[in-house]
């Protein structure tokens, strides 16, 4: 057998193929022992794969799909990559521009639901079928976690379809699924005061402050003496801490400065007795540390005062919309509110709260 003619020889145990696809030379190992029957066979794949190379048909991720060359050279480069793998290498991009918090996030959908859910299909053979099957599993989740979820899969499917492995994007035909707002349920001047008297020290501080400054729960444990200006009666909202980590606020707007309201500034004036040589404005009173999550806060606190009040439960979100709305009322300029709250403009303050705004 004239071997340099045939393209096909063997090589210890293995048989070697060689052709030219694309003007590149080729060589492909097949790992089965060259005996006379697997070297006739495998020329008669290499006839195979120079017919398809004429008729334009060669597709080589099919021929050799674990070969360095099938990424480069495959017609078909989304049946060679995993939606886990594909997962897993959006998550390192992510890493690089994500805070931790965020990537935490991340994480969690990706290896507790989508790799589970979608990650043995190729890239080439995930469908928007596939997406809607998962969800008739998922029905103790809201909307908005359901959403949250399927953002690492939208992206790493967009990228894909960018990078030209996949013809289509199947996260396209899916829309997320619609979040309702929660409308704001204010409490009354009475309510706060029968929450207030539940509660004691720095509790009663920290929840006094809540309702007096409208500041987000991880704002609250992430303030700083550094951070309040008694004399001027502001202060300025820079971190908020999330699961323990210290991040810059939720937007650029959030980074604000805050006027203190009465009850806010009695709060802080009484929190000096506590925490006026520590770095953090508010401490967990059951350790004398800064409070590790806005959770232990709301299982521990707000939930025993409201019961305890005998007042229906509504989350720690409403001290905020509770704030808003009673500066409304009484006439405050929507976009000071706006600037109080972070937002950018006052469009979120009309559409939320535009039944306590005076006209």
């Amino acid at each position: 057998m004239d071997r340099g003619q045939t393209g096909v020889r063997p090589r210890n145990n293995s048989i070697v193929l060689d052709f030219t696809y694309k003007g590149q030379r080729c060589r492909e190992t097949l790992r089965v022992k060259p005996t006379k029957t697997a070297i006739k066979e495998a020329s008669r794949k290499r006839e195979a794969i120079l017919y398809e190379i004429a008729m334009g048909t060669f597709d080589y991720g099919k021929h050799f799909p674990t070969s360095k060359n099938a990424l480069k050279l495959s017609k078909n480069k989304g049946s060679l990559i995993t939606v886990e793998q594909a997962l897993k290498d959006w998550l390192k991009r992510a890493e690089k521009r994500c805070q931790r918090s965020t990537i935490r996030d991340y994480n969690s959908a990706v290896y507790h639901h989508l790799i589970p859910a979608f990650g043995s299909l190729t890239l080439d053979e995930i469908r928007k079928p596939d997406i809607d099957d998962w969800l008739d599993t998922v029905g103790s989740l809201s909307n908005k976690r359901i959403n949250n979820i399927l953002g690492p899969l939208r992206q790493t499917l967009k990228d894909a379809f960018y990078d030209e492995l996949i013809d289509a994007n199947p996260m396209d035909r899916f829309r997320n699924l619609r979040i309702e707002s929660r409308e704001p349920n204010p409490f009354t001047k009475d309510e706060i005061h029968q929450i207030l008297e539940q509660l004691e020290g720095q509790s009663k501080n920290l929840i006094q402050f809540a309702f007096g400054s409208g500041l987000r729960t991880s704002e609250l444990i992430g303030l700083r003496w550094e951070d309040v200006d008694l004399n001027n009666n502001r202060i300025h909202v820079r971190i908020a801490i999330v699961r323990g980590i210290e991040k810059t606020t939720k937007t650029s707007s959030g980074q604000r400065s805050v006027d203190l309201q009465p009850e806010a500034k009695a709060a802080l004036l009484d929190q000096l007795k506590h925490t006026s040589n520590a770095k953090r404005v508010f401490h967990d009173p059951k350790t004398d540390a800064p409070w590790g999550g806005d959770h232990i806060i709301r299982k521990r606190v707000w939930m025993a005062a409201l019961k305890a009040a005998n007042i229906t439960y509504r989350n720690p979100y409403q001290t905020r919309h509770t704030f808003a709305s009673m500066l409304l009322s009484t006439g405050s300029n929507p976009l000071w509110v706006a600037q109080q709250m972070g937002h950018k403009d006052w469009g979120m303050i009309r559409k939320v709260y535009g039944r306590w705004i005076q006209h």
